[in-house]
C-alpha cells in the first residue's frame, strides 16, 4: 500500500488555550469542513465533552460524488495544549493517521497538521489519489484555513 503524507500549518492570533478548546472539540470540526462534504457528527457528544485517549467519534460524510459514508475515528493520543492524534477505524481510507500540533508563538499559536493516509484498491487507488483524492484532501485543508481565519482573524 502506498502511503501519502501532507503537512499543513497556520498561525492563529489566539491563545493556546483558545486554540486547544476549539480544535479538540469534535463538534467544531463541522464548522471548518466544506459544506460539500455533508459532514455530520453522529456521536452523542455535547459542547462540554472533553477529548480523551480512546475517544471514538463517528460521522457521516460524502467525500466523493455525494455518496454518503460512515466514518469512525479514534483519538489515540492526547497531550493537552500540545497535540492530539486521530486515526480512522472505519471509513473511506485504508489508512488514516492525523496529528494535530499546537505551539505557542509570539502573538498567537502555530497549528500544524501532519496527515498520512492510504487508499484501498492498489493501482486503482493510486490513480484515484493522483486524479481526485489528493487534490480534494488539500482542498479540504485550504477551506479549513480560510474558515479558521474567518473565525479567529488573520495572524499578524
Amino acid at each position: 500500500m502506498k502511503t501519502y503524507t501532507l503537512n499543513f500549518s497556520q498561525k492563529l492570533p489566539i491563545s493556546l488555550a483558545e486554540a486547544w478548546d476549539f480544535f479538540s472539540s469534535p463538534l467544531n470540526l463541522a464548522k471548518i469542513t466544506p459544506p460539500s462534504m455533508n459532514f455530520i457528527i453522529t456521536s452523542d457528544y455535547t459542547e462540554k465533552t472533553k477529548m480523551y485517549e480512546g475517544m471514538i467519534i463517528t460521522y457521516k460524510v460524502s467525500p466523493l460524488f455525494g455518496i454518503k459514508m460512515d466514518w469512525m475515528t479514534e483519538i489515540t493520543a492526547v497531550k493537552e495544549h500540545q497535540y492530539f492524534i486521530d486515526e480512522q477505524r472505519f471509513g473511506p481510507f485504508k489508512f488514516w493517521h492525523h496529528e494535530h500540533h499546537f505551539e505557542e508563538i509570539d502573538g498567537g499559536v502555530l497549528m500544524t497538521d501532519k496527515l498520512m493516509y492510504g487508499i484501498p484498491f492498489g493501482p486503482i487507488g493510486t490513480l484515484a489519489n493522483a486524479l481526485i483524492v489528493g487534490k480534494q484532501t488539500r482542498d479540504i485543508f485550504e477551506f479549513r484555513e480560510i474558515a479558521v481565519e474567518k473565525l479567529f482573524g488573520k495572524y499578524g
